[in-house]
């Protein structure tokens, strides 16, 4: 017997279920987006039970992607939290049978308040429904649940239809990185969106440069005495002319026993790959990475070595 075979079953039941949805892009969603790009106060969340659990979600993405959003629970709302809602509001109302009892009871009072509002269901010609501005289909053929009762592939679908919505409007808003960036300014999405290579290059003393006239042996004691696996190699003037690794000492080594006697500028890398301290740590990793090399030396505007990024400080930062 597979083991895996139900997890495999729901697994391509949701995932056809969420295909199946882009049926549903119709007019009623472009209004929709439209009234959220438009909307000049919050858009405001409301489900219950397992859709409220979609429904924070979806609130949480559109507040992380420029759309300011709040959840509210409906049983909450009919208890005073009604209070948060304003007339510049747009309200997203989630019931996949269009028959949940709270959203029943507080949808009259937030028309009455002036909110326009969207429901996300899964039966779109409830009559609960027939007081909405708009209403998004989410309705799924069946759930994933053995027994088709389990809220499973509706939820799925309600969540990728959140997603969906929250990102045509963010997009119709111009919402770019570096609004993400100050959105996020923590953690692996904030490090990722604001993190340079000066701030995590070896530099100072941890920096090795040696001068063109070397030894391969010369270089090697600079290199072990920083622990980076790679040197600078410089002229005269301090420029950048050549970049040396320990990769290339093994390589030499195999074919060549008095290596360390030669000079470093016949064994070093010419004009090699650089960064300056200013390029943003992500595109230093894909430099890194579709290059197959683990440093890169840093440069100025002179071409004057200022660092080495090592591949290993943009890992340990979950850069990569």
């Amino acid at each position: 017997m597979d083991n895996f075979k139900i997890a495999k079953e729901t697994l391509k039941l949701e995932a056809k279920t969420v295909m199946a949805q882009t049926k549903h892009l119709d007019s009623n969603f472009k209004k929709s987006i439209l009234m959220i790009k438009d909307c000049k106060g919050h858009v405001v969340i409301i489900g219950l039970g397992k859709s409220g659990l979609i429904g924070r979600k979806i609130s949480a993405t559109m507040s992380s992607v420029g759309i300011p959003s709040i959840f509210l629970h409906p049983a909450e709302g009919l208890h005073g939290d009604l209070g948060v809602l304003m007339k510049n509001d747009v309200a997203i109302l989630l019931s996949y049978s269009g028959e949940t009892e709270e959203i029943k009871r507080v949808l009259p009072v937030i028309k009455k308040i002036g909110v326009k509002t969207i429901a996300m269901t899964g039966k779109p010609k409830a009559q609960l429904w027939q007081n909405c501005d708009c209403v998004i289909d989410c309705s799924v053929e069946k759930e994933a649940c053995p027994y088709n009762l389990a809220p499973t592939a509706s939820t799925t679908a309600m969540l990728a239809m959140g997603d969906a919505l929250s990102l045509t409007v963010s997009n119709l808003k111009k919402f770019k990185k570096e609004h993400l960036a100050m959105l996020h300014p923590l953690g692996a999405i904030g490090r990722k969106l604001t993190m340079q290579v000066k701030d995590l290059m070896k530099n100072g003393k941890q920096n090795p440069v040696v001068k063109h006239n070397s030894t391969v042996g010369a270089s090697l004691l600079v290199m072990t005495g920083t622990r980076v696996g790679a040197t600078s190699v410089v002229d005269n003037k301090g420029r950048l002319i050549g970049f040396f690794t320990d990769g290339d000492l093994r390589r030499h080594l195999q074919n060549d026993d008095k290596l360390l006697k030669k000079g470093i500028s016949s064994v070093m890398t010419k004009n090699p790959l650089v960064v300056t301290p200013e390029t943003m740590a992500v595109d230093a990793a894909r430099i890194l990475k579709s290059h197959n090399i683990d440093n890169i030396p840093v440069v100025n505007q002179n071409n004057e070595p200022l660092g080495i990024l090592d591949q290993g400080d943009l890992i340990r930062e979950g850069i990569e």
